[in-house]
């Protein structure tokens, strides 16, 4: 029986084994290591005054799970590798169940070993007693990084780039709505009650009236995503009633992951102080657009700076070429990990404004993949496809390995577009069953990121698969109950 939580490393039935000397080394370094870590919180935690602190540890969802302690237990239980949790909690499914898989079910459920990273450290603005929070990478037995960390992905592809001589660059556009509250889900989420007292009944996009009506809302927004260090650019109103939208100044894709994560936690905990919800869904409403998280994204030589997208000329470089027939090829097959739920599929269809191919074109959001007009500095591509409910890290790792796949083969795109990718055939996934297939058969993909991520995350989507299946929905009850 594996664990895939801890490496995909088959459990130990010794007990107590005498370690070898490469071991005892290793832990040797894990130790220096851990109090360097424990030293650079101390003095971070100590400047800011900080009372508690939260530690995350996103899951594959993306839902942030971890523990609350005290300033100094942190520093203490860090110091000696005391901070553990339940491998388990990484292939927790959306219903709060676990995969059936004997491969990947948590029978043994050893801990894991939390470490923060330093550089997550930022103050969290929600709560009265000063606390910080800090995201967490867990470590194994074998005290390696765990694999199928969302996170520790997205640090892989990463180094990928780096090997090369390469850093990738992202700016993400995240939308979101803001809803009434509603306590039974069997019941439509309605559009909140703005300043004005109404609720918006029509299309709004880029409306300041409109976005007005949620002042205090998005002040308070700016207000604590600038206390957590955020680098956040513009705030729009979009199409949908409510729906907002946020955009990132670009940066290291790692970095802009975290902030990414933090975000939706600080617009949810002020929506709810504010008497609404805020929800990331990706088709929360039946009559409304859905919801994205657009990526783009670029490639700089590390040494220079300088923007591989654009050629000396500031003509398209045969690189920037390659890396959008990368994400041509390699993108409908790893639909799974930028739409993850069963509602992500909802979004994708064409009136809703939402790509349902490959295709790509000069300023064209009708296809997934946009070239936006710019200067040679400032060349990239513009991921369409991600829905805001994709775990941040997750959907990054995807949009940036299929591009560097599509680099390291010199592979040439299809001819751009003009007019609308509609027209085109559809591409993408239809549903999660048809994405789950494709997944499993994205071999080039599963051969960079690795065997226990790929299993571990198909089976957790085939067992929210099926807890959805279970479900009889409304539909159902309207149009089958009394008629067939």
């Amino acid at each position: 029986m594996r664990s895939f939580a801890l490496q995909g490393n088959r459990c130990n039935t010794k007990a107590n084994p005498v370690p070898t000397a490469a071991e005892r080394q290793l832990i040797a370094d894990r130790k220096l290591y851990y109090a360097k870590v424990a030293a650079e919180l101390e003095d971070w935690l100590t400047r800011h005054g900080i009372v508690e602190v939260e530690c995350m540890v996103p899951d594959m969802n993306g839902i942030v799970r971890g523990k609350v302690l005290p300033a100094a237990k942190m520093v203490k239980s860090v110091q000696g590798g005391a901070l553990k949790i339940a491998s388990s909690i990484l292939i927790v499914t959306v219903t709060g169940d676990y995969p059936e898989d004997p491969a990947v079910a948590p029978f043994q459920d050893p801990d894991m070993t939390l470490v923060p990273d330093p550089t997550s450290l930022r103050i969290a603005p929600y709560f009265k007693v000063p606390t910080a929070v800090v995201i967490a990478d867990p470590y194994g037995r074998d005290h390696q990084p765990v694999e199928i960390y969302p996170r520790n992905l997205l640090k892989k592809v990463i180094g990928l780039y780096a090997a090369r001589g390469w850093k990738a660059l992202v700016a993400p556009e995240v939308e979101f709505f803001l809803t009434s509250i509603n306590t039974d889900p069997d019941i439509p989420l309605k559009p909140p009650i703005g300043r004005n007292g109404r609720a918006e009944t029509a299309s709004e996009p880029y409306g300041l009236d409109a976005i007005n009506e949620f002042e205090e809302i998005i002040d308070k927004i700016y207000e604590h995503s600038e206390k957590a260090g955020l680098d956040l650019d513009t705030m729009i109103h979009e199409a949908g009633a409510a729906q907002l939208e946020i955009n990132f100044n670009h940066g290291d894709p790692l970095l802009l992951a975290d902030q990414v994560v933090l975000f939706k936690r600080i617009v949810r905990q002020v929506a709810l102080e504010n008497g609404m919800y805020a929800t990331f869904m990706a088709k929360p409403m039946d009559d409304q657009p859905g919801s994205a998280m657009h990526l783009h994204q670029s490639v700089v030589d590390i040494e220079t700076g300088l923007n591989l997208f654009a050629d000396a000329d500031g003509h398209d470089s045969p690189l920037f070429r390659s890396h959008v027939a990368g994400l041509q090829q390699h993108l409908p097959q790893i639909a799974l990990m930028f739409a993850p739920n069963v509602n992500s599929f909802r979004r994708m269809r064409p009136s809703h404004d939402a790509p349902i191919n490959v295709q790509w074109g000069l300023d064209n959001r009708s296809c997934g993949l946009r070239v936006p007009i710019s200067d040679p500095e400032n060349r990239r591509i513009e991921n369409r496809l991600p829905g805001a409910d994709a775990n941040p890290y997750l959907s990054m790792a995807a949009s940036l390995v299929a591009g560097y796949i599509g680099m390291i083969e010199e592979s040439e795109p299809r001819a751009q577009i003009d007019g609308s990718a509609y027209r085109m055939a559809r591409t993408l996934p239809r549903t999660l069953n048809e994405a789950l297939d494709k997944f499993t058969h994205a071999r080039a993909v599963r051969n960079l990121l690795g065997e226990p991520f790929f299993d571990a995350f198909a089976a957790i989507k085939f067992a929210e698969l099926e807890a959805y299946q279970d479900v009889v929905t409304a539909w159902e009850r309207e149009h089958l109950l009394l008629k067939v």
